[in-house]
């Protein structure tokens, strides 16, 4: 364990031997032959072979040759805590790289370095978390390699959509589709609707907004996102194309008082106080009379809670989304902020 501790903290102080190397080359040299004896007695070890340079004690020898002059007795619990020692550098080590081959593969299969927080990955912050579980390490280990086949496969926008259909944008038929999945109170949602906005992304593809209030334990996790979700498909089913007025006032748009809406809708209104803001809008946008009246009666109707279900399902048994916005576009699933 020696060796390959000694060679562990080489490779890390080789970054400045090299700096050094630049003022005083005979540094370079010296800490090259140290490095290739090390790094022979390692690959020895690797191959289950004897270590012929007898490397572990030349490092022990100069780490306790002055301690044998001045205190003789102190060698032998020294050289004790020197294996013990590089037993926890090399334990540390083999840690640290299994920790971090963990978080990249995750980061890369489910958009978190963090299964079971995945909110808590500062990798991930520029995304709203979907869910906080507790796993143990194996079953977080289950759920990165479970999500290698959703990495690798095809993403088909069309199979995980719903009716009735909200396009951002007008419909182009030679224009790909795409789907975004959404939460009107989501701050990393509306980065990213805006920087599609800002970047010419809806001009380049039909895009399909898919608005899912992520749940909490006490109903969501942004408190107006429900109430927000059902006026958004009631309305759809009146008219489409109005639906999408609501969420791009909410992602782009300012009170008198210059708070961005979504700001407003998360942290200042109550449900009651939402809803009569929603139904002012939709008249604004033009519903009125009998096409006004069946928005509010379908808000909370059987079919706005079928679509609901239907939206639930997909987001989290068939995309497998752990956080949003999350994308589908050009056959692949994409996940967090849209960056420009």
């Amino acid at each position: 364990m020696v060796c390959i501790a000694a060679f562990i903290i080489l490779c890390i102080i080789s970054v400045f031997v090299a700096i050094l190397s630049i003022f005083r080359r005979d540094i370079g040299r010296k800490y090259w032959k140290t490095f290739k004896k090390a790094w022979g007695c390692v690959w020895k070890k690797v191959r289950l072979q004897k270590c012929e340079t007898n490397f572990k004690e030349d490092v022990k020898n100069s780490i306790l040759k002055k301690v044998v002059i001045k205190k003789p007795r102190l060698v032998k619990p020294l050289s004790i805590a020197i294996e013990v020692a590089s037993v926890l550098i090399v334990f540390i080590t083999i840690w640290s790289l299994v920790a971090a081959v963990k978080a990249g593969l995750s980061l890369w299969t489910l958009g978190t370095c963090n299964v079971t927080s995945p909110s808590s990955c500062a990798l991930g912050a520029e995304a709203c978390s979907t869910e906080e579980k507790d796993l143990s390490w194996f079953e977080e280990w289950g759920e990165i390699f479970g999500a290698i086949p959703d990495r690798l496969k095809t993403w088909n926008a069309e199979e995980y959509t719903v009716e009735p259909k909200v396009y951002v944008d007008e419909y182009k038929e030679e224009n790909p589709l795409a789907l975004d999945i959404i939460d009107p109170g989501c701050s990393a949602c509306m980065n990213s609707y805006r920087n599609q906005l800002e970047s010419g992304f809806f001009d380049e593809n039909n895009t399909i907004l898919i608005v899912y209030p992520i749940e909490a334990e006490d109903g969501y996790k942004f408190v107006n996102s429900g109430l927000i979700a059902r006026y958004f498909y009631a309305t759809a089913l009146v008219e489409p194309e109005l639906a999408v007025k609501i969420i791009d006032r909410i992602f782009t748009e300012r009170n008198e008082e210059k708070v961005n809406y979504q700001s407003v809708f998360n942290n200042e209104l109550e449900i009651n106080e939402a809803e009569r803001l929603i139904k002012d809008w939709i008249k604004e946008f033009g519903l009125e009379g009998e096409k006004y009246e069946k928005v509010k009666s379908l808000a909370y109707s059987s079919e706005v809670d079928e679509i609901l279900a239907k939206i639930k399902d997909i987001v989290e048994n068939k995309v497998h989304v752990k956080g949003i916005p999350t994308m589908l576009y050009s056959g692949k699933k994409h996940y967090g902020l849209y960056k420009k």
